[in-house]
């Protein structure tokens, strides 16, 4: 019981995300999908993950949205009560996470930095990076691709983002290095499957794509 005590008071969850629009979100499913069903995919992986990190009882979950949530393109999507929005901002995938991570942790002792590209990363894989980054400097989960899922971290240091070849099979590798060059201490999980390339759409949970189809 002190141990979830720990991370439901501790731990902030921050769940990166485009608006779902069509021709902007999963554009590499577009030849297998067509752009309204792959828009609305993406509004449904958003929505289901928004959905575990709030059933996760980690603490604040906060979608930090790219555009920021005022804009039109956000317009006719639901949030869960209690999620808090912010603004990606300017720069590239490294320069937003990089901000992200540095003001969570000032509002936070840790957070979890999540997309919503990986409907296997549920609420019992969330509570359990929560619990391994108690003792760890840092946590992460992942990508089959390369990339990762999930990095959980206790501290700031921007070399975890800059410089990064960000969509390449050796992001999850590199992050690695740059922790083990800080002289941090990482527990990495298994990995997991993203959805980007039509091929990952077998790892979609039973019954997904039929009713996208509807």
């Amino acid at each position: 019981m002190a141990t979830h005590a720990f991370a439901s008071a501790a731990t902030r969850i921050v769940v990166f995300a485009k608006a779902p629009q069509p021709g902007q979100v999963k554009t590499r499913l577009i030849p297998a999908l067509g752009a309204s069903a792959a828009a609305a995919l993406a509004q449904r992986m958003l929505t289901h993950t928004l959905a575990q990190a709030v059933a996760a009882q980690l603490g604040p979950v906060e979608l930090c949205a790219s555009p920021a949530i005022d804009h039109p393109d956000w317009h006719g999507v639901t949030l869960p009560n209690g999620v808090v929005c912010t603004a990606q901002g300017e720069g590239d995938l490294g320069a937003r996470l990089a901000r992200a991570s540095l003001q969570a942790l000032a509002r936070s002792p840790a957070v979890l930095l999540i997309g919503t590209d990986c409907p296997a990363l549920d609420a019992a894989l969330l509570r359990q990076a929560a619990e391994q980054l108690r003792r760890a400097d840092a946590v992460l989960l992942p990508a089959t691709d390369g990339g990762y899922c999930l990095l959980g971290l206790k501290r700031h240091d921007a070399s975890l983002f800059s410089q990064m070849p960000w969509s390449t099979p050796v992001v999850a590798a590199l992050t690695l290095l740059r922790c083990a060059a800080l002289g941090w201490q990482v527990w990495q999980g298994a990995a997991l499957t993203d959805i980007d390339e039509p091929a990952d759409l077998a790892a979609l949970p039973a019954g997904w794509l039929p009713r996208l189809a509807v």
